[in-house]
């Protein structure tokens, strides 16, 4: 459970997730295990990369990165290594100011490259992400790599958007000499207006789901029908397949759901 997020988690938020994913079928092994009782060994990771001298101090705000993104020779979406060169001195009258640091990876300009399952070959220069925020809490690219070190992960499935934000991902393991997981990044789903499905598009959640007449069955079966795995006119578990499942069949392009089944109505996906 990726619960640091301490303002936004609720213990009914719980509850939903894991009876969701009973829901539709799916189960998993032993105790859940929330990130804030591993607070001590995300700790203990950035204290070993603080050590070693791979962080800094920078004070930018997220509107400081986007208007260096769009500046002439500006790269939209990566940090454009503002604060990494402050002097001690630069520091220390920044936090006499009152300024509160987040910490960030020195990657000193490294290139990570690794194999995705249905992508392919991915290489390119590691971002200086954020391992900490300035109100002191480990970030995503931090904590994720050491839970799935963690956890003996040997596979990582998500989205495709996260292929190259993998590349500093793969880079932090292998400072910390981490075992690397295989990875594979899959196509998003995208609602009718042709930008990733939100709960703003419709019917999108399970309940959502329920209310308009469908069962956790028929919303698995759909699910597997638009990934090949099924005919239309099955209904097919999880569990029915794991014997026939081949990640290299997942198709390519993304799943774009249309407004008439966001609203209720059953339709193809295409």
């Amino acid at each position: 459970m990726e619960d640091l997020e301490q303002s936004r988690v609720r213990p009914e938020f719980y509850r939903q997730q894991l009876d969701d994913l009973a829901a539709i079928g799916l189960d998993w092994d032993g105790e859940v295990v929330r990130q804030t009782d591993r607070r001590p060994r995300y700790d203990a990771a950035l204290g070993r990369l603080i050590e070693a001298q791979r962080t800094y101090p920078c004070f930018c705000s997220r509107r400081d990165i986007r208007e260096a993104g769009e500046a002439p020779h500006g790269q939209p979406g990566r940090y454009p290594g503002t604060c990494r060169s402050l002097t001690a001195t630069e520091v220390a009258a920044k936090l006499a100011a009152g300024r509160t640091p987040a910490l960030r990876l020195d990657a000193k300009a490294a290139l990570a490259s690794y194999h995705d399952e249905l992508l392919g070959e991915l290489a390119g220069a590691v971002d200086d992400v954020v391992l900490q925020r300035n109100d002191g809490m480990p970030s995503y690219n931090l904590v994720v790599v050491i839970d799935d070190e963690a956890q003996d992960i040997d596979l990582v499935v998500r989205g495709s958007d996260l292929a190259l934000p993998t590349l500093a991902q793969v880079y932090l393991g292998q400072l910390l000499g981490y075992r690397r997981p295989r990875y594979a990044h899959v196509p998003l789903v995208f609602g009718p207006t042709g930008n990733r499905l939100a709960k703003r598009d419709g019917a999108v959640t399970l309940d959502d789901r329920r209310e308009v007449g469908e069962s956790p069955l028929d919303v698995v079966s759909f699910l597997a029908h638009s990934l090949g795995l099924c005919e239309a006119n099955e209904r097919v578990w999880p569990a029915d397949l794991v014997g026939s499942f081949d990640l290299g069949q997942i198709p390519r392009e993304p799943l774009t759901l249309g407004a008439s089944y966001l609203a209720g109505e059953r339709s193809t996906p295409r």
